[in-house]
C-alpha cells in the first residue's frame, strides 16, 4: 500500500489475489469483511470511526 498523491491511499491486486478471492464461498468472504471492519473499527482514528458510524445510520 502506497500514499497516494493527495489524500487516502492506493494499492494494487494482482490477478492471483483475484482468483483467490473469487473462489472462497461467500460465508468466507463475509468474515473476511468482518474481520476487516473490526481491524479498521480498532485502528481508526476516533473521527474516521464517528464518521463510519454516521454513514451506517444514514445520517452522511
Amino acid at each position: 500500500m502506497t500514499k497516494a498523491a493527495g489524500k487516502g491511499y492506493r494499492y494494487h491486486v494482482t490477478d492471483e489475489q483475484l482468483r483467490k478471492y473469487g473462489k472462497l464461498s461467500a460465508r468466507q468472504k463475509l468474515e473476511w469483511l468482518e474481520e476487516v471492519n473490526a481491524f479498521v473499527e480498532k485502528f481508526a482514528p476516533p473521527r474516521t470511526r464517528e464518521l463510519h458510524r454516521r454513514f451506517r445510520r444514514g445520517e452522511i
